[in-house]
């Protein structure tokens, strides 16, 4: 056993217990002074104090045990950073061992908060719409494009005008030239740099990883050219834009200027063509237009301009764990921002089937339809020891739009028994009966009847 230090379980234990120090010390074979060091951490609690203690008071030796104050760090870790405090390991640490009612009054206390928090939520976007809790900065920027549609007219265009005159699937070269001769910026690839992009004005200097593919290349060149021809545009945009904090506004300006690079290199009339012409072959797009497939996903997502609409697309990147960290839609299908994501849903299959195209036909709980596409992506440089970063990205659109795309190709999009039943998540999908719920609705509660209840806490399989 190695040095453990509980001097404020041992007071507890006294306090509880109506003895004082000297007490306690005989009661246990120790002198004052020992127990009194013991209880102020100088001394550590030993295993024939442990025993002893076990012997005169019959006590569960779990009371001091070391695995309880590890199942009480992380649930504390996360309930403070729930409400924004960044306590260290060693605090929340000393709180588990020393204090662990107080840990878990801290940890309850936070989860009534939340549930409290998703039950408004959920009752507001019942009654609204809307979400009522403030949102966080990059939720506030996804509801943003979400609000438009995931269409931006004006740096569309802009980007089109840009893209036209540069060569499909080799533009780094045009956008070198371009940064060049009209910004005086020289563009340098660095291998090993900590960054993507790093852009130096003062030198006039932009420099790329040189990990990066010519199409990833150019997606940084042009981010980069949307702040210097299209910054005025992007700060009206920003300024006009309903958010709370500053830190919304900067990640919103990052957002419209990736959204301005997409439409450089994958110009909108030349791509929504194409797109057609290929039924939105994603990986043939993909290769016509010198990018990768997320990046060919993500601009279907925006193709809803009004005189040349293409299909309406909802577009998704998620980790292993579930964390959504990219969200655009064209469409109406808007998962909950509570309770996860729904496990029967195929860009978490993806993950287990890496590199294939997977195809869904998938029906939410309110009968509406679609048909979605998935695969895993990878990020990162590779190489034996080198850190990827793995996630799935999905498309997906309405069933009446379905017929358009080449995954359809030998799917009877008329049979309803084709359609998986999934849900936004388990705290807001109302479906009992499913095989994969893992806890109740909010605002449900547990069926009394333990024969029909789904939420057993042991289900013995």
């Amino acid at each position: 056993m190695k040095k453990t230090f509980m001097g404020v379980r041992l007071r507890r234990l006294r306090e509880e217990r109506g003895m004082s120090q000297a007490a306690l010390a005989r009661a246990l074979g120790l002198s004052p002074s020992y127990l009194n060091q013991m209880e102020r951490n100088q001394r550590p609690l030993t295993v024939p104090v442990l025993l002893k203690l076990n012997a005169v008071f019959g006590l569960d030796v779990q009371l001091f045990s070391e695995a309880e104050e590890a199942r009480l760090i992380p649930d504390l870790r996360a309930a403070l950073a729930d409400q924004g405090a960044g306590a260290a390991l060693a605090e929340v640490r000393e709180i588990a061992a020393n204090m662990p009612d107080v840990a878990r009054a801290i940890i309850a206390m936070q989860a009534r908060l939340r549930e409290a928090a998703e039950q408004i939520d959920l009752i507001s976007g019942r009654i609204t719409g809307e979400l009522g809790a403030t949102l966080a900065p990059f939720e506030a920027v996804r509801d943003y494009f979400y609000t438009h549609r995931n269409y931006i007219p004006s740096l569309d265009e802009a980007g089109e005008a840009i893209g036209r005159g540069l060569r499909t699937g080799r533009m780094a070269e045009g956008l070198t030239d371009r940064l060049a001769g009209r910004h005086g910026i020289r563009v340098t690839l660095e291998d090993g740099a900590a960054a993507l992009r790093r852009f130096d004005p003062g030198a006039r200097l932009l420099t790329l990883s040189a990990r990066l593919s010519p199409g990833q290349r150019a997606f940084q060149m042009a981010t980069q050219l949307a702040f210097l021809e299209q910054g005025a545009e992007i700060d009206r945009l920003a300024a006009e834009a309903p958010m709370d904090s500053t830190e919304a506004r900067d990640l919103l300006r990052i957002g419209l200027a990736n959204y301005f690079a997409g439409a450089v290199i994958l110009p909108y009339g030349a791509f929504v063509e194409a797109a057609e012409d290929e039924r939105y072959d994603i990986e043939l797009l993909a290769r016509q237009f010198g990018v990768g497939f997320e990046t060919t996903c993500h601009r279907l997502s925006t193709l809803q301009r009004p005189q040349a609409r293409g299909v309406p697309f909802f577009f998704i990147r998620v980790d292993r764990a579930g964390n959504i960290s990219k969200r655009q839609s064209a469409t109406d299908f808007h998962f909950s921002r509570i309770g996860g994501s729904c496990p029967l849903w195929n860009v978490y299959e993806a993950f287990s089937r890496p590199g294939e195209v997977l195809t869904q036909v998938a029906q939410m709980p309110d009968g509406r339809s679609y048909l979605w596409v998935a695969r895993t992506v990878s990020h990162g440089a590779g190489g034996y020891g080198a850190p990827v970063k793995r996630f799935a990205v999905a498309l997906g659109c309405d069933l009446a739009h379905a017929d358009r795309l080449v995954y359809a190709r030998g799917l009877d999009l008329r049979n309803p028994a084709l359609a998986t039943p999934i849900g936004a998540g388990c705290k807001v999908c109302d479906r009992p009966a499913c095989p994969q719920r893992a806890f109740p609705a909010t605002g449900r509660e547990l069926h009394p009847d333990p024969n029909r209840s789904r939420f057993a806490p042991y289900s013995g399989g």
